[in-house]
This record gives structure tokens, C-alpha cells and sequence, in this order.
């Protein structure tokens, strides 16, 4: 048999803070032979990302520490090596790409002189010489045009763009094995189903290992060779990965592959009353140029969309980072300027002044994307959901909004007691309830969720669908649900709507939609979020 390349043994992570200790992983074991792929699953707070950046000792020392265990790389014990030795494995033999790239890159350089910085520092390429290979790794990646890339900044790059540049860094020194932290996490499913063919294809080609780390056990079963799955800093199973989804033998392994948004959603209705209509929607925002600042072009983010929602319905609203989704929201809320009509209860509202709007606020209601950056961390819970009894039902006591506030919290699934705590006592999915409840605490008739299970991991995920779906049929809630994430849309939607570049490619009943998509970016969208196929969504025509 073949050496590992790669064989931690015995490790356990130790933080102390303020005199407490936290033992993130207990005694964990596992190897990467040379050319595998292996996968490291679970929850957020498993322990993951931490057993990762053991390998290369990124973590937070002194207040990390080892109480056991050893890092085998080629039979050298990483743990026992100076800073100075390690240097020289960083970036050269064992690189590392993490979850969100626009943290990773500096903003201040351009891309030539982030991927230049490291063949100077390792390979000792400076000028032309370090130009051609810059340019020659962005083709690997696949970055289109990459001459006219080499000057650009991070900001001035797509999400998968910039997730190309971070694997050409790291594929710069051709290592020997390749960390990869969710790297497909905060992107879209066709450029997710990108970046992994890009990975494997490169893995191919260089002979390179790779430990990924990731909570998608959807990535896992079609992209790697072995995994282990981690609960509360433990492998609780690992194997090759047919064995492992074929026969789970841990009861937690088991409620991990359960736990994908499931269910049907209720039949459409067209006898239910219509709470939310729009006709012709535009919101153009203006190009100005010139010294005169004159308008010379739009960009137009929604351009003429149609929609009717009624009540106990879901529209789900899909597409691609940038497609309109988001900007469509918030046009119907009337939270941004748009052209077109807006009816709302049977009122036209899109001509609306703030003032004249504020009465229909408390049955318009918004949960939004991060519940840790949508909830005051210096108000308590119960203040956090009572915020808008006081605005809107002002003649409410304090007993009263007091009863109020617990009735959301139940209706959620919290425990009224609760409500004296502070967001950051509580997990992501516990977080998100709370915003659902601020939001349910005024009984709304319409809900617009803008992600609200992206940010979540797979099981919570499918206990939020599960929620969305009971306070739907109890309350008769009309939802515009906006989301990336097919699956969950599947979940919860009557009715579609697939956007791209502000305009309507598809619409229609969710059944037929996911179904039998009529046009080929429909398809492409599909293929990438239930096959994990590659696809070129920018060689689609509109």
C-alpha cells in the first residue's frame, strides 16, 4: 500500500479564553494518500475548519493549543516544525483556498501582483518571467481574457471569478496538497458546479491530494473519494464514499443525509385572494458620465416583470448573483424607486409616498439573508421583536406587547423565557427564528424571505423550510421566496419565476418548472443544482 501524504493522528484542539477552555476537536485520526480527494463534513462548530488550519498552524496561538496528537506530511511532523521550516512547506507543498475569497484577496493589489507576490517569494519569478506564468495559471482556472484581468482588483471580479484567482494562487507552486475550506459555499450553483469540475480536472492533471471541507453532503457523494463526518469535535464514521451514503452506520451520519429541504408545497389556489400584483415592473439605475454628469445609458436591474401572489402561496424568484432577484423585492415592498404598478390588498401602491406607505407596513414584512447581521446585538430578543408593535400598534402595553412577543416566539418554536437574551446566545438557525418571529409578531399578510436558509447548515436549513411551510398554512402568508438554492425552492414554491439579467427567462408552476424547463438557462440552472454539471450559463443567449 502506498504511504499517506498526509496522516493526522491523535489531534485535539484545545481554546482557553477568559478562563475557559473549549476542547474544539477530541482525539480525531485520518489520512490523504497521494491523489485523493478527502472530505471533512458537518455542522457548523464540528470542528472542521479548525482540524484544517492545524495542518498549517493558522490558528489563533498561544490561545490554541495541542494538548495531543501529531501531523504527518511525507513522514515529517508538521507540529514539530520551526516557523521558518514551516514557511517553506505554506505555499509550496500544502497550499489552502477558503470559503469566501473576497476576504482572502487583498483589495489594495491588483491580480497580477497577488499571484506575482507568491512565484516571487517561492520561485523567485519577477518581471516577464513571473507575467507569462501569471497569465498562464489564470488559464487554468478558466478566467476568460486574462490579459485584461492581470490589471484588475478583487472588487472589480465576479464571485467565481475571484474564486478562480484564489485556486490560481494556490495552484502557483504546484503543490502537493490542496485545503480547500467551502470554497463553493458562498456561490452559485452553476458556479459552484464550475469551480468543482475546474478542481477535479486540475487534481487530474497534477496528481495533487486535496482535503475538502465542507457541510454539502450533496458535493461530497459526486466529488470525493473518502469522507469522514465530524460532530462536536469527534469523527464520528469515515470510509470511501459510496460505503458511507450506501450503509451510514452512525445515527448522526444518518440524520445528515435526512436532512435536505423535503416536503411539497400546497397546491396553487386561484380562488385564494391576491395580496401582492405587479405589472410591468423597472427599476433602471442611471449610468452618468461626463462632466455635465448626464445620463448615458441604464442599468436595468428588473425590466418589465409580471407577477401575481395570492395568499398561501409561494412565488419562488431564482437565478444567478445579480439576475434582479433582490431588487424586485425590494421594488414590491416599495423600499426602492420602480416603475410600473404595484398593487398590495387591493390598493395601487407604487405611487405611494413614505408617509402614505407606513400604514401598510405591518402586513408587509421582511426576514432577511443573515440573522446575525439583520438583529441589534445591543438590544435583548424580546426588545428586537417588540421594535415594531411600538411603531405600528402603539396603544399596546407593555403586558400586552409582552404577550405578544412570546406568542412569536412560540409560534417559531423558541421558548418564551428566552426573550430577556441577546442574539449572540444563540446558534444561526435559532437566530433565524427570531428574525421570522419579528416579523410574524405584526401578522402579516405578505413575507418576502431574501435567503433565508443560505447562511445555514443543511439540517437547519430543512427545520426552517419545515417552519416557513407550518406558519404558511396556519396564517394563509403569501411568500416571495428569493433564493440561489433550487432545492429549498422546490420545497416551498407554487409557482417560479427564472430571472436573468433583470428580465423573466421562465415562469410558471413550480411543477413544471423544475419538471420540464423550457429554455436553456432554466435547464442549465437545474443541471447544476441537482447533477453538479458543469455548465457554461455565459454561452447561453437570453
Amino acid at each position: 500500500m502506498t504511504a499517506p501524504l498526509l496522516s493526522v493522528r491523535d489531534l485535539s484542539v484545545l481554546f482557553e479564553q477568559g478562563g475557559k477552555s473549549n476542547l474544539a476537536v477530541d482525539h480525531i485520526s485520518f489520512d490523504v494518500s497521494p491523489g485523493e480527494i478527502v472530505a471533512l463534513v458537518g455542522e457548523s462548530g464540528s470542528g472542521k475548519s479548525v482540524s484544517a488550519n492545524s495542518i498549517l498552524k493558522l490558528l489563533p496561538y498561544p490561545a490554541a493549543s495541542h494538548p495531543s496528537g501529531e501531523i504527518l506530511f511525507e513522514g515529517k511532523d508538521l507540529m514539530r516544525m520551526s516557523d521558518r521550516e514551516l514557511r517553506e512547506v505554506r505555499g509550496n507543498d500544502i497550499t489552502m483556498i477558503f470559503q469566501e475569497p473576497m476576504t482572502s484577496l487583498n483589495p489594495l493589489h491588483t491580480i497580477e501582483k497577488q499571484i506575482g507576490e507568491i512565484l516571487a517569494l517561492h520561485q523567485g519569478l519577477i518581471g516577464q518571467q513571473a507575467r507569462a506564468r501569471v497569465l498562464e495559471l489564470l488559464n487554468q482556472v478558466g478566467i476568460r481574457e486574462p490579459e485584461k484581468r492581470l490589471a484588475a482588483y478583487p472588487h472589480e471580479l465576479s464571485g467565481g471569478q475571484r474564486q478562480r484567482v484564489m485556486i490560481a494562487m494556490a495552484l502557483a507552486n504546484r503543490p502537493k496538497l490542496l485545503i480547500a475550506d467551502e470554497p463553493t459555499t458562498a456561490l452559485d450553483v452553476t458556479v459552484q458546479a464550475q469551480i468543482l469540475e475546474l478542481l477535479g480536472r486540475l487534481k487530474a492533471e497534477h496528481g495533487m491530494s486535496m482535503l475538502f471541507i465542507t457541510h454539502d453532503l450533496g458535493i461530497v457523494r459526486r466529488f470525493a473519494d473518502k469522507v469522514c463526518v465530524m460532530t462536536k469535535g469527534r469523527i464520528v464514521e469515515a470510509g470511501p464514499v459510496e460505503e458511507i451514503f450506501g450503509a451510514p452506520k452512525h445515527d448522526y451520519t444518518r440524520h445528515l443525509l435526512a436532512s435536505e429541504p423535503r416536503g411539497e408545497p400546497p397546491p396553487l389556489d386561484s380562488s385564494k385572494p391576491v395580496v401582492m400584483e405587479g405589472r410591468d415592473l423597472k427599476v433602471w439605475f442611471p449610468i452618468k458620465s461626463g462632466f455635465l454628469r448626464k445620463v448615458v445609458d441604464h442599468v436595468k436591474a428588473v425590466d418589465g416583470v409580471d407577477l401575481t401572489l395570492r395568499a398561501g402561496q409561494t412565488l419562488g424568484i431564482v437565478g444567478e448573483s445579480g439576475s434582479g432577484k433582490t431588487t424586485l423585492g425590494l421594488a414590491l415592498a416599495r423600499l426602492i424607486s420602480s416603475r410600473g404598478r404595484i398593487v398590495f390588498l387591493g390598493q395601487d401602491v407604487d405611487r405611494f409616498s413614505y408617509k402614505e406607505m407606513r400604514p401598510y407596513r405591518d402586513r408587509l414584512q421582511i426576514v432577511f439573508q443573515d440573522p446575525y447581521g439583520s438583529l441589534s446585538p445591543r438590544m435583548s430578543v424580546g426588545e428586537i421583536i417588540a421594535e415594531g408593535l411600538k411603531v405600528h400598534e402603539r396603544n399596546l402595553s407593555f403586558e400586552q406587547r409582552d404577550e405578544r412577543v412570546c406568542w412569536a416566539l412560540q409560534e417559531v418554536g423558541l421558548d418564551p423565557d428566552t426573550r430577556w437574551r441577546y442574539p449572540h446566545e444563540f446558534s444561526g438557525g435559532q437566530r433565524q427564528r427570531i428574525a421570522i418571529a419579528r416579523a410574524m409578531v405584526l401578522k402579516p399578510r405578505f413575507v418576502m424571505l431574501d435567503e433565508p436558509t443560505s447562511a445555514l447548515d443543511m439540517s437547519v436549513q430543512a427545520q426552517v423550510v419545515d417552519l416557513l411551510r407550518d406558519l404558511q398554512q396556519r396564517h394563509d402568508l403569501a411568500y416571495l421566496f428569493i433564493s440561489h438554492d433550487l432545492k429549498v425552492v422546490k420545497a416551498l414554491a407554487n409557482e417560479v419565476i427564472v430571472m436573468r439579467h433583470g428580465k423573466v427567462v421562465e415562469q410558471g408552476p413550480a411543477s413544471e418548472i423544475f419538471s420540464a424547463p423550457k429554455q436553456d438557462y432554466t435547464r442549465a440552472l437545474m443541471a447544476a443544482a441537482f447533477d453538479l454539471k458543469p455548465v457554461d450559463i455565459a454561452g447561453i443567449s437570453q
